[in-house]
């Protein structure tokens, strides 16, 4: 259940602004090596592979991070990435190289913050106890999404007086910071001493999550689900240019409800809200997916809009849920390998969601991508429903 409870700790605390400082540094960047491809290369698909690198190559390689996150302490990981984050983004900045270059090193430092992500999230249960772990979570999503939504205005007012290589430094410092502040926090007693090897780890973790019925519904649905409804990214965009013929700024609009939505279902669940986790998760996959399915009979761009709005309210729960049920469930020696993989896969299936929904968007309508993604998100709710129902957590 998420109800109300004690205050968290000061670990918990810096953990919490060591993340949200990172990823608002994160979404700063992001902005401004778009800018800086889009501008130095003139091509589109320069972009797309500055994306594609940041996003789904790292993700190919979460049951190995999360491995790395198991096996060298989770504080010592995360001020690693850190620091090794920061050094990249700070060589990008001083020397702007060529497109290929840069890629390599965007890569290394996707997968660095792959790595922090693994060990950030397999900490939290290191620092606050069960009872207050939904909403730590909770907490920890509302301080990671705002940083996201924060980071673009800051580029975008950062670029007004400065160029991209001040952006970009800027950033470095962010990494720095959150390094200082991890730093602060208690090593972790869990991590176990480094033994067999790393390869061995990682074969572990896997055969664990696929034998552990649990661990592999849970894993199985939020890859579905994701698969089916990441499409919107790019068909919301259509919807408000094609369908409703209204332009950039409704798109933009569009695009902002579920982020609303988001931030708002992270504010609910802080609150007194008496769910199981495997209720919430179910909850969260139902109502994002079946934002997506109505959207496709949206007859104008507020009523998307207040579709969309709602749909982040599922999204919210969905991470919320998961996060918990896995801190609860899974073997603290396991966590790293754990999210690492479910995150990982998560990030294929959001990159396989965007090709499929590019062609089904080129041979059908928005509305009907739209329709499709819902009603395959609302199947794999039922499907994972009926896995859980023979579990108990």
């Amino acid at each position: 259940m998420i109800g109300a409870v004690p205050s968290l700790t000061a670990p918990y605390w810096r953990l919490w602004t060591a993340r949200t400082i990172s990823f608002t540094g994160d979404s700063l960047s992001l902005v401004a090596l778009m800018v800086h491809v889009a501008d130095s290369t003139g091509r589109a698909l320069a972009v797309a592979l500055l994306l594609l690198v940041g996003d789904f190559a790292p993700a190919l390689l979460g049951p190995l991070t999360g491995a790395v996150a198991d096996r060298y302490g989770r504080r010592r990981v995360m001020v690693g990435c850190e620091v090794v984050q920061g050094l990249l983004v700070a060589a990008i900045a001083i020397w702007l190289p060529p497109l290929p270059v840069l890629l390599v090193l965007v890569g290394l430092r996707a997968i660095a913050g792959q790595l922090f992500q693994a060990a950030s999230r397999s900490v939290v249960p290191e620092l606050v106890p069960d009872a207050k772990l939904a909403r730590a979570n909770t907490l920890l999503g509302m301080g990671t999404n705002g940083g996201e939504a924060l980071g673009p205005i800051a580029a975008a007012a950062l670029l007004a007086v400065s160029d991209i290589r001040g952006v970009l430094l800027v950033d470095a410092a962010t990494f720095a910071v959150s390094a200082v502040l991890l730093l602060r926090m208690p090593a972790s007693p869990s991590a176990p001493e480094p033994g067999g090897s790393l390869l061995g780890d990682t074969r572990e973790g896997l055969r664990y999550i696929f034998t552990t019925r649990l661990v592999r519904a849970v894993g199985l649905g939020f890859f579905s689900v994701v698969l089916f409804n990441g499409i919107d990214d790019v068909a919301l965009v259509f919807l408000a240019t094609e369908t409703f013929d209204a332009g950039d700024a409704a798109a933009g609009l569009l695009l902002a409800g579920v982020g609303i939505g988001l931030f708002a279902g992270y504010l609910l669940l802080t609150r007194t809200v008496r769910l199981s986790m495997v209720t919430l998760l179910l909850l969260g996959f139902a109502v994002s997916s079946a934002g997506n399915l109505v959207t496709g009979f949206a007859w104008a761009v507020w009523a998307a809009m207040a579709v969309q709005t709602i749909r982040g309210l599922g999204i919210a729960a969905m991470d919320v849920a998961s996060n918990t049920l896995i801190q609860q469930e899974v073997p603290a020696q396991l966590l790293g390998r754990v999210f690492g993989t479910l995150y990982g896969a998560i990030g294929v299936a959001a990159a396989v969601s965007y090709l499929g929904g590019g062609a089904l968007l080129e041979i059908t309508s928005p509305p009907v991508a739209f329709v499709v993604a819902g009603a395959g998100g609302l199947l794999a709710t039922v499907l994972t429903w009926t896995a859980l129902r023979r579990v108990r957590p």
